[in-house]
């Protein structure tokens, strides 16, 4: 898929004051999405339900954050991390994600994820340090020229 370089230059902030949350099933399927996250997502509820949750995973973001997700979450752990995601319309927006598993009668049945706000200096931080990350691994990088 190619887009348009500008496109994932637009920046949505996460109002102070909200809270993205959503469930998905032990394989990622999202089950649920509050109001918020369809809002600074762009997607409408019945676009999100059903999809994975990588449907909102940004280029940007190192394969290998997913992997120490996915590793701490199969520990019964708890996992908490910067995340930049991808709007539907190609932009991005930066969060704190919580994540961890939900119990019925001591069994995993689903993964809850809430997430809030960060700063501007914790956006610039983590997108060096997720550009040095991707580099060093040989994944794609961005490269923003003007000719």
């Amino acid at each position: 898929m190619q887009y348009n370089e500008s496109e994932f230059l637009v920046e949505t902030v996460v109002p102070e004051d909200e809270l993205i949350i959503s469930r998905t099933d032990l394989k990622g399927v999202i089950t649920y999405a509050n109001e918020t996250f369809c809002a600074i997502s762009g997607y409408s509820e019945s676009e999100i339900l059903g999809h994975s949750h990588n449907l909102v995973r940004h280029p940007d973001m190192p394969s290998s954050v997913f992997k120490e997700l996915w590793h701490t979450l199969q520990q019964e752990k708890q996992w908490s991390g910067i995340v930049k995601n991808l709007r539907k319309d190609k932009g991005f927006y930066w969060v704190h994600a919580l994540i961890s598993g939900v119990y019925k009668d001591g069994v995993l049945v689903e993964y809850k994820s809430l997430r809030t706000p960060i700063t501007f200096e914790q956006k610039l931080e983590h997108q060096k340090l997720y550009d040095k990350i991707r580099q060093d691994n040989g994944e794609k990088t961005r490269i923003i020229a003007y000719i």
